[in-house]
């Protein structure tokens, strides 16, 4: 494989982790109504199964957090891809907006540069 195979497999694989931890919050809150909805249909008290409730809101909140961190990844992979000189490479379908870095993130506190 040569390097542009490379690292298009790489930037594929990244996406579809990114696409992946996603899926599993969509599914995740998608339980939560699920159960919210049971309890409400069969007239049960709120704190009835809340134990459990807790744990897949719990559970939504570590993917939350799996996600800044695949994110945190991406921005790495982006500097080091740079950084190795590669230039700009965009292999994903969704379009990133240019100032993301900014803001109360905490990966990096420079704008990366633009390498034509």
């Amino acid at each position: 494989m040569d390097r542009t195979e490379v690292i298009a497999s790489v930037a594929g694989d990244l996406h579809e982790t990114e696409r992946a931890i996603d899926a599993a919050i969509t599914q995740a809150t998608t339980l939560v109504q699920s159960m919210i909805g049971a309890r409400a249909a069969q007239s049960l008290s709120p704190v009835a199964a809340a134990g459990a409730q807790t744990k897949a809101m719990e559970t939504i909140a570590a993917l939350s957090a799996a996600r800044e961190t695949i994110v945190a990844c991406h921005a790495e992979m982006q500097k080091d891809h740079r950084r190795l000189g590669y230039g700009v490479y965009n292999a994903g379908p969704i379009n990133k907006p240019d100032d993301w870095w900014k803001g109360d993130n905490g990966y990096t506190s420079q704008a990366p540069r633009r390498v034509a």
